[in-house]
């Protein structure tokens, strides 16, 4: 994986494969219904992808994961319907899961983390299906299964619970809280999937 200062669209131009994969955007986005042309994902030092540039992506892509603020947004402009995501199905991804709003950091890597933990943790017994992983990742955060409590997060009954990134910590003992209630629609209902 490409994290921090690697994360350049020159380095992810420069992948290579055949084989169908995920590629995990964990970053920032600005859409812009009104100027799609003015829409962006960053990158590392304040790199921007345009939007017309997802278009160009080279990978073979069964889903695309964009963990940034409003990726999913509807457009007025034809080529601009459903956002990054839409656009990201149009040029050949099978999948793309977006989000319809601001989302929370911390939120959000919890839902994704139960989301792969869906996805990949039923593939040898029951093969699952991305939005039915979207589906049980969130209702496990409505139930308050997923859970982020004194830094760490539990996701899995079966899976011991693991300490969040610094970051997050760091976030998290500003607002004067080591924990956050991760069961209200606002820090899972804003992801889609699309295709």
């Amino acid at each position: 994986p490409m994290q921090n200062e690697d994360f350049t669209w020159h380095n992810v131009s420069q992948q290579n494969s055949d084989q169908l994969g995920i590629l995990h955007l964990a970053t920032h986005a600005n859409f812009n219904p009104t100027v799609p042309q003015d829409s962006f994902i960053r990158l590392a030092g304040d790199e921007q992808i345009p939007f017309n540039s997802i278009r160009e992506m080279p990978l073979p892509i069964e889903l695309l994961v964009l963990s940034a603020c409003q990726t999913a947004l509807e457009g007025n402009a034809h080529e601009a319907e459903l956002g990054f995501g839409g656009l990201a199905v149009q040029t050949g991804v099978k999948s793309a899961l977006a989000s319809l709003w601001s989302v929370d950091d911390v939120g959000t890597f919890a839902l994704m983390s139960a989301f792969y933990g869906y996805l990949n943790g039923n593939e040898s017994e029951n093969p699952i299906i991305k939005a039915e992983a979207l589906r049980q990742a969130q209702i496990a955060m409505l139930d308050n299964q997923v859970r982020v409590e004194d830094g760490y997060l539990y996701y899995s009954e079966t899976q011991n619970p693991f300490a969040l990134p610094e970051s997050f910590q760091r976030y998290l003992e500003r607002s004067g809280n080591p924990s956050l209630n991760v069961s209200h629609p606002y820090y899972w209902a804003g992801f889609t999937m699309i295709g």
